[in-house]
């Protein structure tokens, strides 16, 4: 298991909640950067699907400063909540929903992804933006997923994957493990988030993998769409 201080006794659930919330001043300018932009791209496609479900009552797990959440906040009559369990990244998000006038239809809330302070069958759609790689227990948080959902609503998962061609592999690999951490450690105040950032995106077990285990989870009509030559891929499933 990947966790962000090597040398911590801390369960990963903590670490990565202490790293979050650590970095949270500068975690929206750094993904700009480190993304060269195209996250914003990312979330547009993750917004396009979930709006052809026409679901209304979508929440978002892992949700951070909430970009995601404000880029669903564009589908009409949608209402969002939003979950986190750092609550630094929370405070944020809840200053640019604010900003941006998204108080009527987003909610953040303090809630961990492995015990979802929600009620079962609540939810028309779930989605999760780089967020599951960083559970405790990805097994548990998929499960709580499904919990949420209303029977036939969706999961939207939108995550780092590793390139098949060869060539954008070792590019991809070169970038990830060099450029990210050196951005990271040069204008972050936590030097090991981006490292981890890094080491658990490569660890993530992307693809037909990640498709296996959200099937065995009890998720139908699973499907993965890579995005930018596969660099993050974004995954959908089904509660029967």
């Amino acid at each position: 298991m990947v966790k962000p201080y090597k040398n911590s006794s801390k369960s990963k659930k903590e670490q990565v909640t202490s790293m979050f919330d650590a970095i949270a001043n500068n975690y929206d300018s750094l993904n700009r950067v480190i993304s060269l932009g195209i996250d914003k791209s990312w979330r547009r496609k993750l917004v396009a699907m979930v709006q052809k479900h026409k679901g209304q009552d979508i929440v978002d797990i892992a949700t951070g400063t909430g970009d995601l959440a404000l880029a669903l906040s564009t589908i009409p009559s949608a209402k969002i909540t939003g979950v986190d369990i750092a609550v630094e990244m929370l405070e944020i998000g809840k200053q640019k929903v604010k900003q941006q006038k998204r108080s009527d239809q987003i909610k953040m809330i303090v809630g961990d992804a492995e015990n979802i302070p929600l009620e079962s069958a609540s939810a028309d759609t779930v989605t999760v933006a780089f967020g599951v790689r960083n559970f405790g227990s990805l097994e548990k948080g998929l499960s709580e997923i499904l919990r949420i959902l209303k029977p036939g609503g969706h999961v939207f998962v939108l995550e780092t994957s590793v390139p098949k061609n060869f060539f954008l592999r070792f590019g991809y690999k070169i970038y990830s493990s060099l450029f990210l951490p050196l951005i990271g450690r040069l204008f972050s105040s936590d030097k090991n988030a981006y490292s981890y950032l890094s080491d658990s995106a490569a660890a993530f077990p992307h693809g037909e993998v990640f498709n296996n285990k959200l099937k065995n989870i009890g998720f139908v009509e699973v499907n993965h769409y890579p995005q930018t030559f596969g660099v993050v891929t974004i995954y959908q499933g089904k509660k029967k």
